[in-house]
Parts: structure tokens; sequence; C-alpha cells
């Protein structure tokens, strides 16, 4: 995938969610992780993050938003069910982006969202775990701007002729 990502939320309160978020992004390829505004570390989330992200890439724990920072360049985008947020399906990804998503139970704060270069929200009838809208922006990241083959105009996928040995 070109270009980097990070992924963060602000106020989260669950160790278990804060654990599949991170493990997630881990797993596709995220190259740091931070929190905003949560009393959680990761010493809570050990029990769902089965890849051991501490190991292989930064966490950061910020107390508040005015101590919050990215590196240069780096776009933030906010993911909040915001009236003018663009759908999920419809946005061009920034080559260099972190994602921050809401705590459980509310949203941004209006300070992080002020905050935000882009907000985008995941077109569904109403709000999803946050692992799941963490994962389904990085999935849409990585379909946008992987470099993964054009689909098949027909249903279904045309495998390769393999020779057989």
């Amino acid at each position: 995938m070109r270009g980097y990502f990070a992924v963060g939320v602000e106020g989260i309160s669950k160790s278990f969610n804060l654990g599949n978020l991170v493990r997630t992004s881990h797993a596709f390829g995220a190259q740091f992780f931070f929190t905003i505004g949560s009393d959680l570390n990761y010493q809570h989330i050990r029990a769902s993050d089965t890849s051991h992200a501490d190991v292989h890439l930064p966490f950061y724990a910020y107390d508040k938003v005015g101590d919050f920072s990215l590196p240069r360049d780096c776009a933030l985008v906010g993911v909040e069910l915001l009236d003018d947020a663009v759908d999920l399906p419809s946005f061009r990804h920034p080559l260099r982006a972190a994602y921050v998503l809401g705590p459980e139970k509310g949203s941004l704060s209006p300070e992080l969202v002020a905050r935000c270069d882009h907000i985008v929200k995941i077109p569904t009838r109403f709000c999803v775990n946050v692992g799941v809208a963490g994962a389904l922006c990085i999935y849409d990241r990585m379909i946008a701007l992987g470099s993964f083959a054009e689909r098949p105009v027909m249903a279904g996928a045309r495998l390769p002729n393999r020779s057989k040995s």
C-alpha cells in the first residue's frame, strides 16, 4: 500500500474494544497507534491484542487534544456520523493519514473535530462498534490505495491456471 497510516481513538473506555482496534491496525500495517483522553494503556488490552502490537508499532497516549500531535504532512481524518461528513465509499484517502474514532457511547469532541482535515462517515443506519468502524476505514483505505488487480466484470473471480507438479 502506498503512503502510511495510523489509527487512534478519543475517550475510549473499554479495553477489549481498544485491543481489537490495535490488533486490526497492526494486521493492516499501521505505522503507529494513539489514544487521546483515555485512562487505558497497553497493559489493559493484552487480552484482546493477541498480535502483541506493542512490540511492532509505537503506541502514543495523549492526555488531551491540546497535547496531541502528528508527523508533518499527516492528515487527520475523523470518523464520525456528522451530516456534512463524506461517505467513506466516496472518500479519497490521503497518502499520509491518521484516522481517529470516538468513544463507545459518544462522539469526537468538538475540539478534535475542529483539528480534523477531513471527516468521514460509514453509511450505516446506526452506529457500529468502534472496532468494526476502524476496520472498515482501514479496509477501505487498503482497497483504495493498494495495488490490487481490477475486479472481474462478472460475479466471482477467475482463478489463474495453475500447473500441476
